[in-house]
């Protein structure tokens, strides 16, 4: 019970940590893009209150997945349209890749190195532990092309049409993800109760085992490579 605890506060510190540097990443790109709407709305800051949308919280802190509340821009301010556009949505999402690439390195320090103090070893572990996987998980899962998500801004920049495909993913998209993060959910509980068959239909487990075990193969591998 208390290491569930432990994990438990320690997860929900890295998602804090997560989506305020992937908002805070958006916000900057955009100003360094010629755009002042995300620091006159107060988002190009690392204060994680200005940055958090509640249902995404408990849906990151329930499942694993969620997200926060999008950073406000004008694309009309940018020096160059798509370019900056494209970037700004981008951004979140390298943000996540290089925190998952500084971080996996502690994750292994600690785990070597770190006395095992009762409870703080644990929550230190976690805490650098859960940074790595959920940097990496938020990364891959940012780039489903549904409003509010980030590949949905990719697609906006990308394209010039805004045929009916379009608008059903920005008019839907919140409601799609809340209905794969529910059937996550489900799928999480029953294999909770042993029913582990019940993991090939968790559709976003795949996106977490890919953004792992692919994604974040080249990371583990590059730095396995120093004898720690």
């Amino acid at each position: 019970m208390v290491t569930y605890l432990i994990q438990l506060l320690a997860g929900a510190l890295a998602v804090v940590v997560i989506l305020t540097l992937h908002e805070f990443a958006h916000a900057y790109v955009a100003h360094l893009c010629g755009d002042p709407t995300p620091k006159w709305n107060g988002r190009l800051t690392l204060n994680p209150l200005k940055h958090f949308d509640i249902l995404g919280l408990i849906c990151f802190a329930v499942v694993g997945f969620g997200w926060a509340k999008p950073v406000p821009i004008n694309p009309n301010n940018f020096k160059q349209y798509r370019t900056g556009l494209g970037l700004t949505a981008s951004a979140g999402i390298i943000a996540n890749l290089i925190t998952a690439f500084l971080i996996y390195p502690l994750v292994m320090v600690v785990s070597c190195y770190m006395p095992q103090v009762p409870f703080i070893y644990e929550f230190v572990y976690f805490f650098f532990y859960f940074m790595f996987v959920r940097s990496l998980s938020f990364a891959v899962f940012n780039l489903l092309p549904l409003y509010p998500l980030d590949g949905f801004r990719i697609v906006d920049a990308l394209n010039r049409r805004r045929g009916k495909v379009f608008r059903f993913l920005r008019e839907n998209g919140e409601w799609i993800l809340l209905g794969l993060i529910v059937e996550s959910f489900i799928c999480q509980r029953f294999v909770d109760f042993g029913v582990g068959i019940m993991s090939y239909f968790d559709i976003l487990g795949w996106f977490m085992n890919f953004a792992v075990n692919i994604i974040g193969y080249p990371i583990t591998a590059l730095w396995g490579l120093i004898p720690w």
